[in-house]
């Protein structure tokens, strides 16, 4: 499989520049790939084979650096990375590329800021891929704060909180700025009102893995939505979901069906 990394591109918005690459078919369905928090567009879905799996499909496929990961602009301020604003971001890559329309595609975070997108600009997003997160986009997903405390402790050696040693360790993997990290986990955790997801029309497919105990019931968001599929990744946590072959499958057929050409 062929995981070497792109060439990215940049763009400017809201004062700050971003990262993205722009690579598949490029007379292809469009596809806006979301990564989740403390990742990149490299990490979430070139490493696990996400751009090959999609361009071999046929479908134009993007992906952003979101502001505080990978390449684009890092801000310390947490109100900085409402998901507001991060969607803001995410349609506004759609804007420079001319891209009327597309299939957005989130993880984790990522599914956050694409209902958010989907939200604020319904007419931009022909159909929603939500990996990684469940009911907890209404819910919520417990308490991030040790996350940002583990993010900002002076060594991994010191953090006991389990979750907040997880991510850590995956910040220190990808060798990510933590202070901003720690000001996007303390700004970015905005939840969906139940109502406002039943307000979208795109199509929607929810993935999350069956040993996941972060994302919180797919069945259960599904159901609040007029269009939605529910999807369980069997045997996977939070942080395998992601490449798992049975999402990519469900994804393409879901595609297949709804991406248009």
């Amino acid at each position: 499989m062929n995981l070497n990394t792109p060439v990215f591109s940049s763009f400017t918005h809201d004062g700050l520049e971003f990262a993205f690459f722009d690579e598949g078919d490029p007379s292809g369905a469009p596809v806006l790939l979301i990564h989740g928090f403390a990742s990149t567009a490299n990490v979430n879905w070139v490493h696990p084979g996400w751009l090959k799996t999609l361009g071999d499909a046929g479908y134009r496929v993007i992906a952003i650096d979101n502001r505080g990961h990978g390449a684009s602009a890092k801000p310390r301020d947490a109100e900085a990375y409402r998901p507001w604003h991060m969607a803001g971001d995410a349609i506004a890559l759609l804007d420079h590329l001319g891209i009327p329309e597309a299939n957005i595609m989130g993880y984790s975070m990522g599914a956050r800021i694409s209902v958010f997108a989907a939200l604020a600009s319904p007419d931009r997003v022909r159909s929603l891929v939500l990996g990684g997160l469940g009911i907890g986009m209404t819910d919520g997903v417990g308490d991030w704060d040790p996350i940002a405390d583990a993010l900002l402790a002076p060594s991994i050696d010191t953090v006991t909180h389990a979750r907040g040693r997880m991510f850590r360790a995956f910040a220190d993997q990808t060798k990510s700025d933590r202070e901003a990290l720690a000001a996007c986990i303390r700004g970015s955790r905005d939840l969906v009102a139940r109502g406002d997801m039943g307000r979208i029309e795109a199509p929607t497919l929810i993935g999350v893995g069956t040993k996941d105990d972060i994302a919180g019931s797919p069945q259960e968001l599904a159901a609040l939505m007029p269009h939605a599929t529910a999807l369980d990744i069997p045997g996977r946590d939070h942080m395998l979901a992601v490449g798992d072959r049975v999402f990519k499958a469900a994804v393409l057929e879901f595609y297949a069906e709804v991406a248009g050409g």
